[in-house]
């Protein structure tokens, strides 16, 4: 990966994460005194929503952060080992946590009036989405371990070949 790809994927990553803390420090509080509006009937779902927006970001956040440390894997020529398989098992995890996060978000939104039932089989249409984002990593994962599993064999061949010569 050249050094100005490797440049510009860390700003979009920064931007990202800089934009995720902000609106958890500025936008959510604000959305935590409009919820507080709520009509009676629906005052229960201000705390579960207000937990879901949290840890969603958190999950955003974590996948930045570990995609950051793969980027800089790269760039260092160390992806193909196994050190890269812990980040990569934790952003599927934290993909597969957004997943619930959001379906949590639809049975939250499921019951009485509160949102249209449209909007609720939408909600979980981006769960199945987000799933889905998980099990593309999952696949990316496994291409990395085929390709660790090269790089080790082809690792072995040389020093077998320097071994000969």
């Amino acid at each position: 990966m050249g050094r100005l790809t490797v440049l510009a994927l860390r700003a979009v990553l920064a931007a990202l994460l800089m934009g995720s803390v902000f609106v958890q420090a500025v936008m959510v509080p604000l959305l935590a005194m409009d919820l507080g509006d709520l009509a009676a009937d629906h005052a229960y779902l201000r705390t579960p929503l207000l937990t879901i927006v949290v840890l969603g970001f958190v999950t955003v956040e974590i996948v930045l952060v570990c995609v950051w440390r793969l980027v800089t894997m790269v760039r260092r020529g160390t992806v193909f080992s196994h050190a890269a398989f812990r980040h990569v098992h934790v952003v599927i995890g934290a993909v597969v946590a957004a997943a619930l996060l959001v379906l949590a978000l639809a049975v939250l939104l499921a019951p009485g009036e509160a949102v249209a039932p449209g909007v609720v089989l939408l909600v979980c249409g981006a769960a199945v989405a987000v799933l889905g984002v998980a099990l593309v990593v999952l696949v990316l994962r496994m291409l990395l371990a085929q390709a660790v599993a090269r790089d080790v064999e082809a690792a072995r061949m040389r020093a077998e070949l320097d071994v000969v010569i």
